[in-house]
Formats: structure tokens, C-alpha cells, sequence
């Protein structure tokens, strides 16, 4: 027997031996408590995805099978913190009319309430269980349905799953309040577009109506664009190519009112254009730039380049800059140069931390006399930031 076939006959060997061993150690591994517990958390998965969406008839209907398997009741309902319920998962239907009396009861008592079956459901015993948030607030009610007398340890685990269910709804609430205070934000974000930009781009456009009147309809244009971006209904996020052809608009604004006083550098990676950032995230940013970069004249340098798994993004400029105490007061629009003030630089910096964390702030570098270069990073992906 040659050197390849024996190293071939020992490869099959240690092959045998593995696929005899595998199950053993499967068994052995997977215990049967192991297999309940990857279930139960499985299961709980399962109904967390509907309940993050909030208490709704849909949502009731796709979280009660899996609130059930929970529970182990023989039928489960879902009601919500008046009574009515939003769904029934299972058998015994008829008592569907019992839980929402019962669930009334209980929410407005805080507590469990038991409730014998009737008529042809007699033996069977509905329990109404609270969800109840930590100021003691009803968040809906769950219903079980046991097919005899349930037990202090039948209790405590239903309460344990409405305490779980009551959580994800929880975080449905924050979930929301968030997105509000995203939206919030951008509103913000929206009234603070210098007015004196929308004055001046008016007067600029007025100037050209006579004198060159195709330049003058160029410029109507750009600005009914810029603004129906800025003012738009849709969502936090943009991607960066939309968020700087806005820029240009607006840039293309500002040429014409200060001609050549004012240069634009834009250099960006094509490979980035695509990623996804806060709405009006640059805006600000080169609003800043112009408005405190021009003493006179100036450039404007906007960088975006691609660095791996993140997109880093710069606007720079060279005018009087600022001193940098003023900035590790961390009151970002606090800065003023001259008469105007740095506006938005602090929600940009709230929405950037919120949308990809702590460590996705702007980064401000400048001294007087030297000019100023925000910098931030962008992941190029990111869960649940999407446009």
C-alpha cells in the first residue's frame, strides 16, 4: 500500500470515528432541559417581533400563538387595557365574551382575575392577567384559558409572560417616541434654514429677471428643488448623493449671489454615494462653511471618501475660524463668529449619535485665524438605519 492510500485509509478512519462520535456528543450536549430552554427563547423571539410594533388586533393575532406555546394555556386571548379584545388564538371561542369582562376587570383592578367556565366550559378556569408597567399602568390584558384550576406555579409563570409581553410593548412606546423625537429634530433642523439664505436667494433670482432672464429661471429652479428636499414628508435617513445635490442646489445659489468671491472644492468617492446618513445631516455643515468661511472671499472643501466599513465625510473652509475653548464648553451652537451664529451643528450631532452611536459624533477642528473642518464617519451599514 503506496503513502496516499494509507493517508487515505487513516482520513476515512478518523472520518468513521467522528460520524460515530457526533451523535453521542449531540445527545449528550443537547439535554432535554437544554432543548426547553432554546424552545422557550425561540418562542419568545417569535412573539417579541409583532409586540414591537405595539399592541394592535394584527399584532395581538401574530404574537398569541407564540404567547400561548408560553404559557402552555389549552386557547389564548390578547385584550387591550379597556377590555375589547384584539385577538383569540385556539379553542373555546365562546369564551372570548367571558375574557373581555374579565380583562376589564382586570385592568381596572391591577390584578389577576379567575373566572370558572360556563355552561359546556364548565371545569375550565379563564384567567385574565394584567400587563402592567412598573407605575402600575395597563398595557393590555392576556387571557389564558386552563383546563382545570390553575396553580400558584400556573400563575406566576402567565404573569411572568404577561411581565414579558408588557416589556416588548415597552419598547414599542420607546421605539416610537423616538422615531417622534427623530422627526422632532428635523423639524428643528428645518426652521433653523437662515432665513436671511431664503431672503438673499430671493434677491439674487430678482437681480437676474432682467439682466439674464434664462440664468434667472435656472436659479428658480435650483431653489424650488432645494427647498422641496429641505421641507420633504419622507423619512430621518437619505442617502449621500441625494443629500449633496441638495448641496449643490444650494451652493449654486450662493455662486450666484457672491460670484467668484466664493470657490467650492468637492471631491467624493463614488463607492460611497450610496450610504445612508441623518436627512439634512450636511446642510448645516456647509451653511456654516459659507456663512463663517467668507471674510470677503473664501473656499468651501467638501471630502467624501471611502475607508473601509465607514465613510468619512469633511467640510472645511478657511476663514476666521474660532477659538477652540469655545467648543469644549460642548455647547456646539453656542459658537458664534461675528454676528451670526453656528446653527444645527448640535442635532446634527444628537441625530449621528442616536442613528450609529457615541462614537459617531462631529469631530470640529479650528483656531482663530486657521478656519474650521467639521468631520464625522458614517457607517456604511448599519441595522435599522435604512432609508
Amino acid at each position: 500500500m503506496n503513502t496516499t492510500a494509507v493517508a487515505i485509509a487513516v482520513a476515512a478512519a478518523l472520518l468513521a470515528g467522528a460520524l460515530l462520535l457526533w451523535p453521542r456528543t449531540r445527545r449528550v450536549v443537547t439535554t432535554p432541559a437544554e432543548r426547553a430552554v432554546h424552545s422557550a427563547l425561540h418562542t419568545a423571539a417569535l412573539a417579541a417581533v409583532p409586540l414591537r410594533r405595539g399592541l394592535t388586533a394584527e399584532s395581538a393575532a401574530e404574537a398569541a400563538p407564540h404567547l400561548r406555546a408560553l404559557t402552555g394555556g389549552a386557547a389564548l386571548g390578547v385584550a387591550d387595557p379597556d377590555g375589547a379584545v384584539l385577538a383569540w388564538d385556539g379553542p373555546h371561542a365562546s369564551l372570548s365574551a367571558t375574557f373581555a369582562e374579565a380583562a376589564a376587570r382586570a385592568a381596572a383592578g391591577g390584578r389577576a382575575v379567575l373566572v370558572a367556565g360556563p355552561g359546556e366550559q364548565a371545569g375550565r378556569t379563564l384567567v385574565a392577567q394584567p400587563m402592567l408597567l412598573p407605575d402600575n399602568e395597563v398595557t393590555g390584558v392576556l387571557g389564558v384559558v386552563t383546563d382545570e384550576r390553575p396553580g400558584p406555579g400556573t400563575l406566576g409563570a402567565l404573569a411572568e409572560v404577561a411581565r414579558y409581553a408588557c416589556g416588548q410593548l415597552q419598547l414599542a412606546e420607546l421605539d416610537a417616541s423616538r422615531a417622534r423625537l427623530d422627526r422632532a429634530e428635523v423639524r428643528a433642523l428645518r426652521a433653523q434654514i437662515s432665513p436671511h439664505f431664503i431672503y438673499n436667494a430671493l434677491n439674487t433670482i430678482a437681480s437676474f429677471v432682467r439682466t439674464d432672464p434664462d440664468r434667472a429661471r435656472e436659479l428658480i429652479l435650483e431653489f424650488a428643488d432645494f427647498t422641496r428636499y429641505s421641507f420633504r414628508a419622507a423619512g430621518e435617513f437619505t442617502v449621500l448623493a441625494d443629500e449633496l445635490r441638495n448641496i449643490e442646489r444650494y451652493l449654486a445659489l450662493e455662486r450666484a449671489r457672491f460670484g467668484d468671491a466664493l470657490q467650492v472644492r468637492l471631491r467624493v468617492a463614488p463607492e460611497v454615494l450610496g450610504v445612508v446618513l441623518p436627512f439634512l445631516a450636511l446642510q448645516p455643515l456647509v451653511e456654516n462653511a459659507v456663512r463663517h468661511g467668507l471674510t470677503g472671499s473664501g473656499t468651501v472643501s467638501i471630502v467624501a471618501a471611502d475607508a473601509g466599513t465607514e465613510c468619512l465625510i469633511s467640510v472645511e473652509d478657511d476663514g476666521a475660524g474660532m477659538d477652540p475653548e469655545l467648543l469644549r464648553s460642548g455647547e456646539l451652537d453656542a459658537v458664534t463668529t461675528g454676528e451670526s451664529a453656528h446653527v444645527g451643528l448640535s442635532n446634527v450631532d444628537d441625530r449621528l449619535r442616536a442613528a450609529f452611536g457615541n462614537d459617531y459624533g462631529l469631530v470640529v477642528e479650528t483656531a482663530p485665524g486657521a478656519g474650521t473642518k467639521v468631520s464625522l464617519r458614517v457607517p456604511k451599514f448599519r441595522p435599522g438605519v435604512r432609508v
